[in-house]
């Protein structure tokens, strides 16, 4: 291939309720979509993070920097393009894994286009559908917390993850148990909200029969969260601390972790991400597909990594309803607790115009 043209668009699409994390509160999906044309196709891809260095050190106007500056003139430079290329041609710039997977799916987006392969046979799905669950941010009250449950279950999704913080475990924890019995797929998720210091505490939340607690400790912290899971019955998934195969081979071989939640775009791209599904499962460590609230761009290849046989728990690949009223793309729906991977080429799915060009904010060129 070669890039003629990368246009950035700047989106922020309504969330139908605020969605409240350990380290804040969105009320929109507000970030951007990379366009690629190449002399082949066009490729579509959805930046991961967010306008505040909050979940991550990324934000929106530093990959905007990042891709316009060093990742799009080196990848451009490469002569005979693919996306298998862009990674190597960007490793030279240290971190910004969501910039670098944005440019690196766009392309792959592109290259499968053109060859009439899909994102789920390219990265070698085995399942049609994908088992859905749901995140559950933290409200202002456990009787709002059980509506919002019960909501989410009557839909048909087949396992709750609630955020939690200090102040608030235990006691929503317990009240999901109490009223949706043990049968319940349950799992919490910190966003790094604890401490080590916090380990006995973290320990009562082992009688509620968790799938797991997800990143409880600060970020890149290893050996702590070994130090932990030796303590808790519950497994300790981690997410904000996988940013490579190395990284999760690393926790693996500590023992820091019991299951890994796979972000592409944390990751730096689906290439990486299938790597770390590869070393997980040769490990007997199962994984799920983690979410950023993603459009139905960033949505659809999520679901064909999810159909990949290692993802045996379900992820956070809820229905564009969940979060959308209105989605970029024809909406994904749930049907029986699941959701349809798609099979068109590419990443199987485009941007509906007219509703694009209402939630675009700015277009920009960057390469």
């Amino acid at each position: 291939m070669k890039i003629e043209r990368v246009e950035l668009l700047h989106i922020a699409v309504p969330l139908v309720k605020p969605f409240r994390t350990s380290f804040g509160t969105m009320d929109s999906k507000d970030t951007f979509l990379l366009r690629v044309e190449t002399d082949a196709a066009e490729g579509w891809a959805e930046f991961g993070g967010d306008p505040d260095p909050l979940y991550s050190s990324e934000f929106t106007a530093g990959a905007e920097l990042v891709l316009r500056d060093f990742l799009v003139p080196r990848v451009a430079a490469v002569r005979d393009l693919t996306s298998a290329k862009a990674g190597p041609a960007m490793a030279a710039i240290k971190g910004h894994y969501m910039a670098k997977a944005a440019l690196e799916t766009a392309l792959l987006d592109a290259e499968l286009r053109a060859a009439g392969m899909s994102f789920a046979t390219f990265l070698g799905s085995v399942h049609d559908r994908v088992p859905s669950g749901v995140s559950v941010g933290i409200k202002p009250s456990i009787p709002e917390l059980l509506d919002d449950v019960q909501q989410y279950l009557d839909e048909g999704y087949v396992r709750i993850k609630l955020k939690i913080e200090p102040g608030w475990d235990l006691e929503p924890v317990r009240a999901v148990r109490e009223r949706f019995g043990d049968d319940l797929p349950l799992q919490v998720d910190a966003n790094t909200a604890y401490g080590l210091s916090d380990a006995e505490h973290l320990r009562k939340l082992d009688e509620f029969g968790l799938l797991l607690i997800e990143e409880p400790l600060d970020e890149d912290n290893l050996y702590q969260h070994a130090q932990l899971q030796r303590r808790i019955a519950t497994p300790v998934c981690l997410d904000e601390s996988i940013h490579s195969a190395r990284d999760a081979a690393a926790a693996i071989a500590m023992e820091a972790c019991r299951v890994v939640n796979i972000k592409p775009s944390r990751v730096g791209g689906y290439l990486e991400a299938r790597r770390i599904h590869d070393l997980s499962r040769a490990a007997g460590v199962p994984v799920w597909c983690g979410g950023m609230l993603e459009t139905g761009i960033g949505r659809a290849p999520n679901l064909a990594l999810a159909a990949l046989p290692g993802f045996t728990l379900p992820g956070d690949t809820s229905a564009s309803s969940r979060y959308f009223a209105e989605d970029l793309t024809e909406p994904f729906v749930l049907e029986d607790g699941h959701l349809r991977v798609p099979q068109a080429p590419g990443i199987g799915i485009d941007p509906i115009p007219e509703v694009l060009r209402r939630f675009t904010l700015a277009r920009r060129d960057v390469g």
